[in-house]
């Protein structure tokens, strides 16, 4: 298997890449707990949002030319109402946080320390322009969900490890259409926050 080599970029750098980062979201974001039936579309609006923005960030994996994974982020004020408003309710205040808005790797090259990357360079990054408090959120499924593999790996316990702790009381709703449905539903998403040193 080929040497991972990660790229960082920042706004419109990342124009070269789009489609094959649409690409890939689609593909990993297919499989549960997501189950997100990829629309071209929509993801073409989605990222135009972190490419029109300055301040975004863009971490490519890369085998050989191939993108394999990708991490992506920017301030949770750019961020759309659903990410920011649970903040806005209630704290820490967005203008505080980076917001991350996906991990994704294809499987047959997780295990090998790029999740780890991802998260080092999206901390840095952040630390770096005066963020105190990184935050992502994540879909939560029934545990008895019928398309749940049986050999599922959470991956709570890689966030814990890297310091980033639940927080059952900053949650939101965002809506996409399912493998198996004929129409998009609302999915209850719950933030994981760390306080950068």
């Amino acid at each position: 298997m080929a040497a991972v080599t990660l790229k960082v970029c920042q706004g419109r750098d990342i124009a070269p890449y789009l489609d094959a980062l649409a690409a890939l979201r689609i593909q990993v974001f297919r499989d549960y707990p997501y189950l997100y039936d990829g629309d071209a579309e929509y993801e073409a609006r989605y990222l135009a949002r972190y490419a029109d923005n300055p301040a975004s960030l863009f971490v490519l994996a890369f085998a050989d030319d191939t993108l394999i994974g990708a991490a992506t982020g920017q301030p949770l004020a750019d961020e759309c109402e659903e990410f920011r408003a649970p903040f806005e309710r209630q704290g820490p205040a967005p203008a505080r946080v980076f917001y991350y808005g996906e991990s994704v790797l294809r499987p047959e090259y997780r295990g090998r320390g790029t999740g780890k990357a991802f998260m080092h360079e999206r901390e840095s990054h952040a630390q770096a322009r005066g963020f105190d408090v990184a935050a992502f959120c994540a879909v939560e499924r029934d545990p008895a969900h019928p398309r749940r593999p049986v050999d599922h790996r959470p991956l709570a316990p890689f966030w814990e490890r890297h310091g980033y702790q639940r927080r059952p009381d900053l949650y939101t709703h965002f809506a996409w259409k399912d493998v198996d449905s004929e129409q998009a539903t609302d999915k209850r998403m719950v933030f994981w926050l760390k306080a950068l040193a």
